[in-house]
């Protein structure tokens, strides 16, 4: 069973940076789409950024330019560079990856932000 493994969380203060990383435990064929999500306590599960296999992004509202989203097809890894974090950026944040055949999630790595 493929997993994906995300890297890069911790404890940073309000106006730091960090970079997640999403990489699968083995090679994945047919990814189209690879998207973080988070969730924070007591709150549902949000869409972070997303980006197509032709490097289409979306991105949350809440972002507003703080963070940007990349991927390497050769490494099947997605990235998540996220600057300028405030408190509220605090959660759990998870990587799917999505293929022809079907969808894959991380475990979840922590965030957070101290004020």
């Amino acid at each position: 069973q493929v997993q994906l493994v995300e890297s890069g969380g911790g404890l940073v203060q309000a106006g730091g940076s960090l970079r997640l990383t999403c990489t699968p435990s083995e090679s994945l064929l047919g990814i189209r789409d690879m998207a973080w999500f988070r969730q924070a306590p007591g709150k549902q599960r949000e869409k972070v950024a997303a980006i197509t296999q032709n490097g289409i992004t979306d991105y949350g509202d809440f972002v507003k330019g703080r963070f940007t989203i990349s991927r390497d097809n050769a490494k099947n890894t997605a990235y998540l560079q996220m600057n300028s974090l405030i408190p509220e950026d605090t959660a759990v944040y998870y990587c799917k990856v999505v293929t022809i055949w079907s969808e894959y999630w991380g475990q979840g790595t922590q965030v957070t932000v101290s004020s």
